[in-house]
Formats: C-alpha cells, sequence, structure tokens
C-alpha cells in the first residue's frame, strides 16, 4: 500500500474538558498519512484517482474548527472517518497534537495518534 502524508495543518478549535478550553480555544497540528493505491494515478495523471490533499487539509482544518468534543481522542476518530470518506483510501493513521494543553508542567507536545480502515 502506497501512501500520502500531510503534515502540520492547523487551525484553531476549542476542544477539551476544560470550560477555559471551550471558551478560549487553542491551535491543533494534525498530521494525516492516508494509505492507497496511488498507481491509477500515476499511470494516468488523474487526480480523480487520488486525494486531492489541498481539499482534505481543508476538510481536516473545518472539523478542528467545528464543533467541540471533550477529548482529543474523539477528534481524532472524527478527522479518520472524514479522510475514509475518500474512495480511494483504504486506511488512514491521524496524529493529533495538542501543543497548548493545560499541563502545569514543562512539556513539548500532547499526541493522540489513531489509525482507522474501511474494514
Amino acid at each position: 500500500m502506497d501512501s500520502v502524508a500531510l503534515r502540520g495543518v492547523r487551525a484553531r478549535g476549542r476542544h477539551g474538558c476544560l470550560p477555559a478550553e471551550r471558551e478560549l480555544g487553542q491551535e491543533f497540528v494534525v498530521d494525516a498519512t492516508l494509505f492507497l493505491d496511488t498507481a491509477p494515478a500515476a499511470a494516468t495523471d488523474d487526480l480523480t484517482r487520488t486525494v486531492d490533499y489541498g481539499a482534505l487539509a481543508g476538510e481536516l482544518a473545518a472539523i478542528v474548527s467545528g464543533e467541540p468534543v471533550n477529548l482529543i481522542e474523539t477528534l481524532a476518530d472524527r478527522l479518520a472517518q472524514a479522510c475514509l470518506k475518500h474512495d480511494v483510501v483504504a486506511e488512514a493513521e491521524i496524529r493529533v497534537h495538542k501543543p497548548a494543553a493545560p499541563i502545569p508542567v514543562p512539556f513539548a507536545d500532547v499526541v493522540v495518534t489513531v489509525r482507522r480502515s474501511r474494514t
């Protein structure tokens, strides 16, 4: 299986369990790796036979900035399901970064990774 990766999609969202997270919002960063057969697109040089990563970036950003959820695990699942709506995608791995998570000690990042497939 081939892959197409989209790294560092940034969007502001209001996800989290704390009232301040819902009120103020924060930036989230999304990495998406899509697993698919790119041979048909390569053979025909046809964008419709692969994933338009520009359009996908917009879809992912809209989900992040859309309806809030408590957990980034839930957000990651929603993002993966959106990727799987593209017919050519067999599997999707999503990483959601929450670099400004309300943690009272120094840290670099919080990341949740999910991998979902059609089966």
